[in-house]
């Protein structure tokens, strides 16, 4: 995988250290369908959209494209597409790395973060390092629209971090900054990336934004849910501690959406949540609103919109091209549906 030939050209104990903890932090069992032909991979959650995406996606390409694309899904193809998957994930732990540095975090999936490991400079730099590996496997591509997509995301990673460590009282408690944030610190790895799957296949312009509409709605509803879980989630099952969020200032929708039925709380949240007693009233309030129920709903309608980008796809009978999709619309439910 990308992963190692980057973390190779690493110092061999910094090497063994850091791979050590990616693999620790993601390994996932191999799919056990039929949706992916690189089973010698192990993929995360990202890597296995992105993948049922590219299959998902094989469906007649317009004729100018197909001069450019003679096989649909050729070899060729699905190398360019897995590099893209491989690509995003490199890009995903590069910014889980920077962020545990801000955050000073000291678990990740319940596991001794980078930076307690090895400490801080090492964790920037591991991640620096990935990053930089992205940036030359992304060239290899050779495709500029690609290549501009993918460095939007990290520009967008930026700047939503930027936003959540200088946002001002107002903003704090503004839905639309928070959702424009979520979107750049969440979204928009996975919607670009899906979009980028797109076009290196020869696709229309409008089957390129069903797959953008896909990630997008798709990386919005899974931080919807993990805002609800850090409320209501135990510290074992998110492998970090409940109430992470609150308890660092860091105003989600839940709080939000309470202020709307509570605007006493207004003041509180602007106050910082600095001091336990302001952060157990925001808790009161919350646990007497509707603030979990309205973001589950929020998340839910989220989730149905990327179900619906997968729906409007041209149509096909191929039976690969039907599972990958129906995979697609299930991971919109399972989403909404889970407790870490």
């Amino acid at each position: 995988m990308l992963f190692s030939r980057g973390f190779s050209r690493l110092p061999k104990a910094t090497f063994n250290r850091c791979s050590k903890w990616l693999l620790s932090h993601h390994r996932h069992p191999h799919p056990q369908d039929h949706h992916h032909r690189h089973r010698h991979f192990v993929l995360s959650p990202t890597h296995r959209v992105l993948l049922l995406m590219a299959t998902a996606l094989n469906v007649p390409l317009p004729r100018p494209a197909l001069a450019e694309v003679p096989e649909t899904l050729s070899t060729e193809l699905r190398t360019r597409q897995q590099c893209i998957a491989e690509i995003t994930e490199m890009i995903h732990v590069a910014s889980l790395l920077h962020d545990d540095v801000l955050d000073d975090a000291e678990t990740r999936r319940g596991i001794g973060s980078l930076n307690i490991m090895m400490g801080n400079k090492v964790a920037v730099l591991a991640g620096d390092f990935l990053l930089s590996r992205a940036c030359v496997a992304l060239a290899s591509l050779k495709n500029t629209e690609v290549v501009s997509l993918l460095a939007t995301v990290v520009e967008h990673l930026v700047t939503g971090e930027t936003m959540q460590m200088t946002s001002t009282s107002e903003q704090r408690v503004s839905m639309e900054y928070y959702l424009q944030k979520t979107y750049y610190k969440t979204a928009s790895l996975i919607s670009n990336s899906c979009k980028a799957i797109a076009l290196l296949a020869g696709q229309t312009a409008e089957v390129s934004m069903l797959a953008f509409e896909y990630g997008k709605n798709l990386g919005l509803a899974f931080q919807l849910i993990d805002d609800v879980l850090d409320f209501t989630g135990t510290s074992a099952s998110l492998g970090k501690g409940s109430l992470s969020d609150i308890r660092h200032g860091i105003i989600t929708a839940p709080i939000l959406f309470a202020i709307e039925e509570f605007p006493q709380l207004d003041a509180v949240v602007k106050r910082g949540l600095d001091n336990p007693a302001d952060i157990d009233l925001a808790l009161d309030y919350l646990g007497k609103s509707r603030g979990i129920q309205r973001t589950r709903e929020l998340a839910m309608k989220h989730a149905n919109l990327a179900a619906e980008a997968i729906d409007s796809l041209p149509e096909s009978g191929d039976e690969d091209v039907l599972r990958s999709r129906r995979a697609l619309i299930d991971l919109t439910h399972r989403v909404i549906t889970r407790t870490k």
